[in-house]
């Protein structure tokens, strides 16, 4: 076989970064706070415009196109009252959002998960992923969450960002989870690592 006719398999994606709230915080939830141009919601199932103000949402931040469809094996793990949006009172228009869904895993038994942290780049700068994540957090551990997580890329520096300062910490399961960390701290210019 000459050079040109091989064909290499590529390799799989690492694994996803993995966060955990400390077990010492359990009976510490986040304090919620939010920008004084913006209000702080729940989802509103009968409303077609959260859905897709939603849908929206997650392709502005980066995370391709959503619908109904595609949200559904989600939407059935998401906690009552724990789908949060910040929303711009001026316009009413949805800036950022994030879920609190229930999420067994073997690492996180009855694993509660902050899932799909989004955006619109437009209201950037005002904390409202704080917000959103903090809520989520609160929700979770109202609800008798022990084991709580997120799980995330290396590359999303701003979101790694806001949940180091919340108070999660890194989970290091894999064998190259510490140099990976190592990576994420540095370009934070973190040292508490």
């Amino acid at each position: 076989m000459t050079e040109s006719m091989q064909t290499t398999t590529p390799a799989p994606p690492p694994e996803q970064l993995r966060m955990i709230w400390p077990n010492d915080r359990l009976e510490s939830p986040p304090s919620v706070t939010i920008h004084p141009d913006y209000d702080l919601r729940t989802f509103r199932p009968d409303s077609a415009e959260d859905m897709k103000g939603w849908c929206r949402l997650m392709e502005l931040a980066g995370f391709g196109l959503w619908d109904e469809q595609r949200l559904a094996p989600i939407y059935a793990r998401i906690l009552p009252n724990g789908w949060f949006f910040a929303v711009h009172r001026e316009t009413g228009s949805l800036a950022a959002s994030a879920m609190a869904c229930h999420e067994p895993h073997p690492l996180h038994p009855f694993g509660g998960a902050l899932n799909w942290v989004c955006g619109d780049p437009a209201h950037r700068g005002k904390g409202l992923g704080m917000t959103v994540c903090a809520a989520v957090t609160a929700r979770l551990l109202a609800g008798g969450y022990e084991n709580v997580f997120l799980i995330t890329d290396d590359f999303r520096l701003p979101a790694l960002s806001i949940y180091l300062r919340l108070g999660y910490r890194p989970l290091l399961f894999a064998p190259d989870m510490e140099k990976r960390w190592r990576a994420v701290y540095e370009q934070l210019g973190r040292t508490d690592y």
